[in-house]
């Protein structure tokens, strides 16, 4: 088979997966592809995809800059860009000697909040602020980019700024409405997320998105990039508003942790952590969010490192801005997105969650119905 008939049987691949919604192609060598169909793999008929084959696809696509990476390292991070159909971010790697390729569909067109399915009042006035930090987390594959993308969205026709982004690859792009966009990309625009973000605070930017917060030296520019009147946006893997703060101080040695209590209660924002879970069948899946805003008794558990509270001041925070996955997963299921099992089956807390939809609140100062 020529390297042109392989190119064609991967973008007939890449065609089927957007026609049918999947949001992730997996290429195993040896094995027909999968798709990932509404958070589900679904085996493609099809032949199965040869080493040679898989080979080729990756030297004909790959960017020549990474190719030497390729080569050296076994695995790559890259866009592709496949026309009239959409674009992909591509990781290509080796496992047990032989290649793998697991393709994520990106969609141009950013988001809104509303397309998401998110409250859209929880968000809007997160946009607002003109410095800080706002970390978004999740588990790979629990939405974040798309949030990220619905957010700065939402500030491209709503404020005037400068946004520079630092992504590995590019997802969505930016047409400049009120703002103005500069969109770069590890490996092609800059040689590192440590080199991109040494360089950004010299380009003028109001709004600064990095791609994942990755180690000290990210978080260290990021939080003078906050204190020096940015507004920065980034990534966390976590699973909820204590962790994510608690993954913070982990790029740091312990004897650095008193000092940066306050930097981080002071700098950070919020974060909002979020899951997807299914919609009402046939519908895909909807984000349920947790989100954390950091504002007074916030701001005194992260100084004085009593983490363990951030959960219950969050259930107090609701006026502040605050919202459990409790509270969102019963908004989802009020507004018939989802079903009451599927609330049940995902939140942290389903006894409180079940007494919620018999109108049963629990407040600070006692039970409320």
């Amino acid at each position: 088979m020529s390297m042109s008939e392989d190119t064609q049987v991967f973008n007939n691949l890449l065609m089927l997966a957007v026609e049918n919604g999947a949001s992730d192609i997996h290429v195993k060598s040896n094995k027909p592809a999968y798709l990932r169909l509404h958070g589900h793999l679904e085996p493609v008929d099809m032949d199965p995809l040869a080493v040679p084959q898989i080979l080729r696809f990756i030297e004909s696509i790959c960017p020549g800059q990474f190719f030497d990476r390729w080569e050296e390292e076994n695995q790559i991070d890259f866009s592709y860009k496949l026309e009239d159909v959409g674009r992909f971010r591509v990781n290509a790697f080796y496992q047990r000697g032989t290649p793998s390729i697991v393709f994520r569909h990106v969609k141009d067109k950013p988001p809104s909040f509303e397309d998401l399915q998110h409250d859209p009042e929880v968000f809007r006035e997160m946009a607002g602020h003109k410095d800080g930090i706002l970390l978004i987390c999740g588990a790979t594959g629990s939405g974040k980019s798309s949030t990220l993308a619905a957010m700065l969205n939402f500030i491209n026709h709503n404020y005037d700024r400068h946004v520079v982004t630092l992504e590995d690859p590019i997802e969505f792009t930016f047409s400049d409405v009120k703002c103005v966009f500069n969109q770069r990309e590890i490996g092609i625009d800059t040689p590192s997320f440590a080199a991109g973000m040494r360089s950004v605070l010299r380009q003028d930017p109001d709004v600064i998105l990095i791609g994942e917060m990755r180690d000290k030296e990210t978080f260290n520019t990021a939080l003078s990039a906050a204190e020096t009147g940015h507004y920065v946006f980034s990534t966390l893997h976590s699973s909820n508003a204590q962790q994510a703060v608690q993954r913070i101080f982990e790029f740091y040695p312990p004897d650095e942790h008193a000092g940066l209590r306050r930097q981080v209660a002071s700098a950070l924002r919020a974060t909002v952590t979020q899951k997807l879970v299914p919609a009402l069948e046939g519908l895909g899946r909807v984000p349920v969010v947790e989100v954390f805003v950091v504002e007074g008794l916030a701001r005194s558990a992260i100084t004085e490192g009593a983490f363990e509270k951030i959960p219950s001041v969050i259930e107090a925070g609701t006026d502040m801005g605050s919202k459990s996955f409790n509270a969102d997963l019963y908004r989802l299921i009020r507004e018939g997105k989802i079903t009451k099992q599927t609330g049940l089956a995902f939140s942290p807390n389903p006894k409180a969650l079940e007494m919620n939809l018999k109108g049963i609140f629990l407040s600070t100062g006692g039970i409320v119905s």
